[in-house]
């Protein structure tokens, strides 16, 4: 398997990706003074094995994140079945984060500190374009910026016909950031202020109040959180959503910065293993169902030809008092 491995000149952070499993980016180290934070979690042998590519580093979630209930939906008058045979099902019968993440990508340009990666329905996973009701081509660049790891991501319709979509990320931070320091002491920040009612992972259309337990506004001990919930009402300064991870100890933090596009952020504590998802998406789990009984769930549609633009970037640093 080849790896793709970018360097920052002035800090000598790195990052590596695997372009042939689904141009997942699964090592950042970023440099920051005399640390050096490994930021992002996965196993030491991934990608060469055989363990579910959802479940390390950053997974890149297309056409849709999370769920579709049944692996079912219509659009525009016509039914769809996402079936088990494709391997994307859920232990539930959901179909599950979409086309790209168990796929090769192709690399269509690169230099020492950034990389751009194809994927189109038609070309890379020809199998799979009956399943969904346009075509679509998506470009995803990676750039490191000092301790910063950038992200750009275009999104286009090649297809005749409209392209309902969402999009998002499941990135696993690595806890805690320094390795003196302890998993249960970092703090954990989201600013939602509503969830979305679910039932085993599902929404149910209802939103409420962020519940006490799971109000990261102000942050929270990892070591209390027991999550796998979808935030919402998310707020923003100047077009700008930011989460933090913070290692109080060591006066380290990890910074994820992502445009207003993202409606929603999971929050996922994986069992027996110590980091935390915060995933960014565009739009509510099972949101081509919502969205056809009337709930804003943020499907997106993009026209014959259009192409939409998204961002996000996950930066290491000393600790902002």
């Amino acid at each position: 398997m080849t790896l793709i491995t970018l360097v920052d000149p002035t800090t000598k952070s790195t990052a590596r990706i695997a372009p042939e499993f689904g141009f997942n980016c699964f090592e950042f180290i970023a440099r920051i003074r005399d640390w050096s934070i490994n930021v992002l979690d996965a196993a030491p042998d991934f990608p060469n094995n055989t363990l579910r590519p959802s479940g390390h580093g950053i997974p890149l979630l297309f056409p849709f994140p999370n769920r579709i209930r049944a692996g079912k939906y219509s659009w525009e008058g016509r039914d769809y079945v996402i079936g088990p045979e494709t391997g994307r099902h859920d232990n539930n019968g959901n179909a599950i984060h979409g086309f790209c993440i168990d796929r090769p990508w192709r690399v269509i340009d690169q230099g020492d500190r950034f990389a751009i990666g194809q994927f189109q329905l038609s070309v890379d996973a020809p199998e799979r374009q009956s399943l969904w009701p346009a075509d679509f081509v998506i470009d995803v660049r990676y750039e490191l910026r000092g301790s910063t790891l950038r992200s750009d991501i275009r999104i286009h319709n090649p297809d005749s016909t409209p392209l309902p979509w969402g999009f998002g990320t499941h990135p696993y931070f690595r806890l805690p950031l320094d390795p003196q320091s302890k998993p249960a002491r970092c703090l954990i920040q989201v600013p939602a202020d509503s969830e979305w009612v679910l039932k085993d992972c599902l929404p149910s259309g209802a939103r409420r109040p962020v519940a006490r337990n799971k109000d990261l506004r102000e942050g929270e001990y990892f070591d209390v959180l027991k999550l796998d919930d979808v935030l919402t009402d998310i707020e923003s300064s100047q077009g700008v959503i930011e989460t933090v991870v913070i290692d109080e100890s060591a006066g380290l933090q990890v910074t994820q910065r992502i445009d207003s596009s993202f409606r929603e952020i999971v929050v996922f504590t994986p069992p027996q293993r110590e980091c935390v998802c915060i995933e960014p998406y565009t739009c509510v789990t099972d949101a081509i169902n919502l969205q056809a009984q009337g709930v804003d769930a943020g499907l997106r549609v993009l026209p014959p030809g259009a192409s939409a633009h998204l961002w996000f970037e996950i930066s290491a640093g000393t600790l902002m008092c």
